[in-house]
């Protein structure tokens, strides 16, 4: 069994409530808007990190990441996009079991045409009155399933 940590939408911001979440898990993936690379790095003190560009980040560190992942965890194969408005249906990140993606800062899963959709919401600075959140993925063997975690009820 698989312990993923999903994170997107940080901002800049990783807040200590979001190190407890993840702790323990096998590996992190942010959905992208990180902010700043000290995120990334930070994140990499709990477990390994794969993340994709968001909108908001750019210069050389943001050139280094990907728009698109597409990686397997225990024979599941992953997809990850920051704008899921972006993910073209031809893709081969179209063929994956679970999206995870970010940038409207509402955490969502649901099952769509035989995959799992997860945005884990936004990990960073509050927007409007929308939770701050973030996401955990479990995989074990072929079975995959998601929960929210609110931040604020961490404190």
């Amino acid at each position: 069994m698989t312990k993923v940590g999903l994170i997107s939408d940080t901002h800049g911001l990783l807040r200590p409530e979001a190190k407890l979440a993840l702790a323990g898990c096998s590996q992190i993936i942010h959905g992208g808007d990180v902010g700043d690379p000290f995120i990334l790095r930070e994140l990499e003190e709990i477990a390994p990190v794969v993340a994709v560009r968001g909108n908001i980040d750019y210069g050389c560190w943001a050139d280094e990441l990907p728009e698109t992942i597409l990686m397997e965890i225990e024979g599941v194969k992953l997809g990850v996009i920051h704008n899921l408005a972006l993910l073209d249906s031809q893709s081969a990140l179209s063929q994956a079991k679970v999206i995870i993606y970010g940038h409207s800062h509402k955490p969502v899963i649901e099952q769509r045409n035989g995959a799992l959709y997860v945005n884990p919401g936004s990990a960073g600075p509050r927007r409007f009155s929308l939770p701050v959140t973030l996401g955990i993925l479990t995989v074990d063997g072929l079975e995959v399933s998601a929960k929210i975690v609110e931040l604020w009820a961490l404190k």
